[in-house]
Parts: structure tokens; C-alpha cells; sequence
């Protein structure tokens, strides 16, 4: 499909293309890749980041690897099977067709990264050097120690940064998107906001591509950055782009657990730990001897003796699940005993500390700095964390919206993963989105649209975008409450964990719909923010991002409680198999959940219930064999 896409898209002459004016949201992977790429190409780029340099985007946390399907090493691996685990990792529940062209362009990827001057890791010959992730038997993960993620972006960036000294891309740095502007029913344009001064400005475009990242941040403890957002998207949202599989949401396995209240966020250790690394509790809940004194017989690997075949790879939703499973039955460790033990005893006396520290030894310092235990002597502590967000704005085959010109990568768009990503496809679909199909999909796009001038200044949809934003500001700066954003998205997110988390039910999700109304309505009669619309305002920008997450939250609960299965991360309680595992019902749910919302009541909050209009996908699968998941 993505290469017959390829030999017959629609083209625009070199001629032509400084004719065309894109807007790019956002500089991570996916932004920076898909701005640097067109701008190449020779279109005009317009490029929004929140941050003060392109670099800083959240893309450089992401530590263990990037999966590509070169096959270097004789292990069984193949184009085939990538998309076969990928297809499976995601529980049946994302199209086929992109599992194909993530592990297509994946041969190119690695190449184009290299040439940027990725320093992956390398052999004793010169060969790049590969590991294996969660989800997988073949070690196809390419890495650059314990910070890919870091020399992914600062190649990608350094990429765009080079169309900026040339003048082909504008850089728009410390500024916020906060509207989609629609003219004729086509994506126009952006509202952002210059962050330091206040000013909006509306940016002008034949296309947008928001590729802003995902909205684990939600959940308030969460791996993410706590700049990382949802804002755009939902604003998109909000527009009339539809928001597919909301309540697929990755709770990371190996995230550091929380250890207070006034805690912010969490801090993730790489899956790639998993490879040395053993998980185990105590077998007796009532342990009371240090972990390096309890005896192999009085220690429970319960990944290992459950899933012989994977393991501790077992994919992230099943590890998180056990985990989970452990730690509610009093098995957990540390102060909280809300963790379990990663333990690396035997990695050591296998390979020695001189290799363990080769290949994890930057991770084992962060930990030791975040925690001031000594991972070497003493187990990690590691427990379930809210993380990636395998739902996102819809988009077709080439990642375009239902609003015609509004293109979403990365982790915005709900392309890939279905219900569960695989570890090192993150980094994967942020690659292959921004430098390989955004360079083909846009152009495809804008050849219809030649000989179109730019939506006028003064045109109605470009006022009403700023009137939109200006009153939502001013309805925010005017709440005159007394409690903090920050409270209501604390409140927000113990809701989330308790109520559409690891485990959810029928139940907990019907109280969560009408307990986040109530929570959302409030926050309207009560927020307090301070300062003025005029200058740099973080209780401002705050409190706007947590208006947007109430919203987003409702939807999210409203489409876990719609779908009556278990598939990936979106385990409901009800429906489970009589060992506990994930039971799907394919007949009724292969399919992509997509939602039109409306009623939200603007700036206020409203009385009236939100209507939520369901729209569905169905699923086909022609070259993966639909079976029950199973890593036993």
C-alpha cells in the first residue's frame, strides 16, 4: 500500500514549492525531521516550539534504542516478522498496512540517522551493534548507550537548524500553538502565543502538521517532560479532528516509583535494563531481610515463571500488569511498598562490572542520582508509570486528519501501536513519519492546491481563531478562584490511576465520566491564576494546558468504558481469561474507536452533558494471522 502510495503520489515541480507555506507544531523527532525534510524540498516552514532551542524536545528522553528490520544479525529476524510483532504487540488493534511502512522506511532510517552522525553503537568490527526489547525474540533494537533518544534529536535538530541558517525554515521559538484556524474547512493556519511577551500571532499556511507528542502528562505522574502537553491536539480536537483510541495509554514497567506526595512526576529507567536485569518480589509479603540477603527460594520471578518464553521482555502491558498484580497483593518493596525489585546480582557475576557498566552505565548514575541507592549493590526499585499514548488525533494512510490539511506525526497521531507499543517503535514511527512520509504525504496534498493563495490577514476565520484564544485567556485570568491549576490536575491524575489505569472496570470508569465533569466544572468556578496575559505567565499557561486535560480525560474515560474488551494496555476487569490474561472480542471490537465531541461549554465549563459522537474503523488483516496474544 505505502509503495504504491509512493509511485503515484502527486508531485509539485521544484519550481513551485517556495509557492507553498507549511506549519510544522513542534521540534522532536517527528517536527524537526518533517520541517528539515521539506524545507530541503524547497517549500517555505514555519516551525513552533514551546522550548527556547529546537533540541530541548521531549524526543530526548527517550533512552534505549530504535528498531529498524535490517536483519544484520542471522537470529531469525525479517521485514515479516517485525511487522508481525508489531501487528501482535499492539494486540490486533492498528491497521497492517502501517506496520508495513514503519518497517519499509526502518531500513532507511538507520542509514539517514547515521549519516546525521548518530554515534549508534558499534561492534568490535565496525558493525553496528543491536540488543533485543520487550515484545520480541530477535535483537533489532539500535542504540546509542543509554541515550538515543538525546543523539537521535541532537541530529535531527541540528538538521533543522541548518534550513533556518539558510532561510528556508522560520523558527518560532517560546511560542505555543492554542488554535487551528480553518478556512473553508481546510486546515489555514495556527494561533500561537509568544510565551514571553503574550502576543498572539497568527501563522498562515497551505498545511499544518502538529506532531506535539502524546498526553501521558495527563495522568499527572507520568515519565513525560512536564512540559509535554496535549494541548494542541486537542485543540485540533476541538476543530473537528477526531480523537481515535483515546484510552490506549502505556504504563511504563520500569518507571521509578512514586515516593511522595509532593512528588511531580516520575523518572523512567530504559526497557533495555530488562535484558540483564530480573524482576522478582518476595515470596513472603512480611520480608523482612534487605533484598541482597534473601535467598533464591524466598524470591518469586514471577515473569519468568509465568512467561518462560519472553520472560522479563515480556511486552510493557503484561509486565506492568503483573507488577501490578504483585504489589496489590502485598508482595511490594521499598517504603510505600508500591515497587518491585530489577536486579542485576547475577548480570554482574555473569559479565562482570566493566561490561554492565558499558552498556547501562549512564542509566545505573541517574538512578543512583534520583534515588542515592547504588544499583550496583542493591536492587532498583521500579513500579508502573504512566508513559506513552498509543491513542492520538486520527489520521488515514497518509497520516492526514479528517480535516483536510491538517497532518499529525509521531506520537500525536494514532497510527501504529494499536494497544500496545513496542519498546524502540517510538523512536521508529517519530523517525519514519518526519524524514521519509510527511516529505511524501504534504506535496501530495499541496499539488491540489496550486494557485491558492494564503488565508487572507483579515479573513474571518483567521479573527475568529484569535477571538477564540483571547476569550478563553481572558475567562481564565478572570476565574478569580484560590486554587492552583496544579491542584486540579493532581486530583485529576490520582482519578486516572485509580479509575482508568493499569486495570480498569465498568464501575470505576462510570464514576470517573461523571466525577471528571464535576472536577472540570469546578475548576472553571475556582482556579486561581495570577499575573496577566501580557508577560510571561506559567500560572497561565498551566492552567490552559489543565483545562485541556479535564476535557481530554472525560473523553478518555467515556471511550475506555465503551470498549467492552480487554486488548493491551486497556485491560478491563470484566473481561479476562481464566488465567488472568487479556480476553478480546474481535467479532465487536477489532476495530479503531474515533470520537467527535461537542457541548464543552467553552471557557465556563457547561451544565449540559457533553455529547460524544462514536465513529469506527474496522480493522482487516491480510498477511498477519489473527491469533490470541499470548508470551507463555
Amino acid at each position: 500500500m505505502w509503495k504504491e502510495f509512493v509511485a503515484n503520489a502527486r508531485l509539485v515541480s521544484p519550481g513551485n514549492r517556495r509557492r507553498f507555506t507549511v506549519v510544522v507544531v513542534g521540534t522532536g523527532l517527528a517536527g524537526a525531521g518533517a520541517a528539515a525534510a521539506l524545507a530541503e524540498l524547497g517549500y517555505t516552514v514555519d516551525v513552533v516550539t514551546l522550548h527556547d532551542t529546537a533540541r530541548r524536545a521531549h524526543s530526548v528522553a527517550a533512552q534505549g534504542g530504535i528498531n529498524a528490520a535490517r536483519a544484520r544479525r542471522v537470529d531469525g529476524d525479517a521485514l515479516e516478522r517485525f511487522v508481525r510483532d508489531t501487528v501482535k504487540g499492539g494486540d490486533f488493534r492498528a491497521r497492517e498496512s502501517e506496520a508495513w511502512r514503519l518497517g519499509r522506511e526502518s531500513e532507511r532510517v538507520i542509514d539517514h540517522m547515521n549519516a546525521l552522525g548518530v554515534p549508534f553503537a558499534r561492534e568490535y568490527g565496525g558493525s553496528l551493534s543491536t540488543r533485543s526489547f520487550g515484545g520480541v525474540q530477535v535483537s533489532r533494537t539500535y542504540y546509542s548507550r543509554g541515550q538515543t533518544g538525546q543523539q537521535l534529536q541532537v541530529a535531527a535538530s541540528s538538521s533543522l537548524m541548518r534550513q533556518v541558517a539558510t532561510g528556508r525554515a522560520r523558527l518560532w521559538v517560546r511560542h505555543e500553538m492554542l488554535d487551528l484556524v480553518l478556512a473553508d474547512g481546510r486546515a489555514a493556519g495556527v494561533v500561537v502565543r509568544d510565551m514571553r511577551t503574550g502576543e498572539l500571532r497568527v501563522l498562515r499556511s497551505h498545511a499544518v502538521v502538529l506532531a506535539t507528542g502524546g498526553y501521558g502528562n495527563m495522568w499527572y505522574h507520568s515519565t513525560l517532560a512536564k512540559n509535554s502537553n496535549a494541548t494542541a491536539i486537542w485543540r485540533a480536537h476541538r476543530k473537528g479532528a477526531l480523537f481515535a483510541s483515546a484510552c490506549f495509554v502505556q504504563f511504563h514497567p520500569t518507571a521509578l516509583p512514586v515516593s511522595a506526595t509532593w512528588q511531580s512526576k516520575t523518572t523512567l529507567m530504559s526497557e533495555s535494563l530488562r535484558n540483564d536485569g530480573r524482576i522478582w518480589v518476595p515470596a513472603d509479603p512480611d520480608e523482612q531481610r534487605p533484598p541482597g540477603d534473601v535467598p533464591e527460594d524466598a524470591r518469586h520471578y514471577y515473569l519468568e515463571r509465568r512467561y518462560p518464553a519472553f520472560g522479563n521482555l515480556t511486552p510493557r502491558d503484561i509486565a506492568s500488569r503483573a507488577a501490578r498484580e504483585r504489589i496489590e497483593a502485598g508482595h511490594g518493596v521499598g517504603p510505600l511498598k508500591n515497587s518491585v525489585y530489577l536486579d542485576f546480582r547475577d548480570a554482574l557475576e555473569r559479565l562482570g562490572r566493566e561490561v554492565v557498566a558499558e552498556r547501562y552505565g549512564n542509566l545505573f548514575d541517574m538512578y543512583r542520582e534520583a534515588t542515592g541507592e547504588d544499583p550496583y549493590e542493591r536492587p532498583m526499585r521500579i513500579a508502573p508509570g504512566a508513559h506513552f499514548t498509543m491513542g492520538g488525533l486520527w489520521v488515514d494512510h497518509q497520516l492526514m486528519s479528517n480535516v483536510p490539511g491538517l497532518f499529525v506525526a509521531g506520537e500525536a497521531n494514532a497510527a501504529y501501536h494499536g494497544a500496545n507499543r513496542l519498546g524502540a517503535n517510538s523512536l521508529l514511527a517519530a523517525c519514519v513519519d518526519g524524514a521519509f512520509t510527511i516529505p511524501l504525504t504534504v506535496p501530495d496534498y499541496l499539488a491540489g492546491l496550486l494557485g491558492q493563495d494564503l488565508v487572507a490577514e483579515d479573513d474571518q476565520a483567521v479573527r475568529a481563531g484569535l477571538e477564540e484564544v483571547n476569550s478563553r485567556t481572558e475567562a481564565l485570568l478572570g476565574a478569580g478562584g484560590a486554587v492552583p491549576a496544579k491542584e486540579f490536575h493532581r486530583e485529576l491524575g490520582a482519578l486516572l490511576y485509580r479509575n482508568c489505569g493499569v486495570v480498569r472496570d465498568r464501575q470505576g470508569l462510570q464514576e470517573a465520566v461523571g466525577q471528571i465533569a464535576d472536577l472540570r466544572r469546578a475548576f472553571h468556578e475556582d482556579v486561581q491564576v495570577t499575573g496577566t496575559s501580557g508577560e510571561w505567565n506559567q500560572d497561565l499557561v498551566e492552567a490552559a494546558r489543565v483545562g485541556d486535560y479535564l476535557e481530554l480525560a472525560q473523553l478518555t474515560c467515556v471511550d475506555a468504558l465503551h470498549r467492552e474488551e480487554s486488548c493491551g494496555a486497556h485491560f478491563r476487569a470484566e473481561h479476562q481469561s481464566e488465567d488472568g490474561e487479556a480476553l478480546r472480542d474481535d467479532a465487536s471490537w477489532m476495530r479503531v474507536s474515533a470520537w467527535h465531541s461537542s457541548g464543552w461549554g467553552d471557557e465556563g465549563g457547561s451544565a449540559q452533558p457533553v455529547e460524544f459522537v462514536h465513529h469506527q474503523e474496522n480493522l482487516h488483516f491480510r498477511t498477519v494471522q489473527v491469533a490470541t496474544r499470548s508470551y507463555r
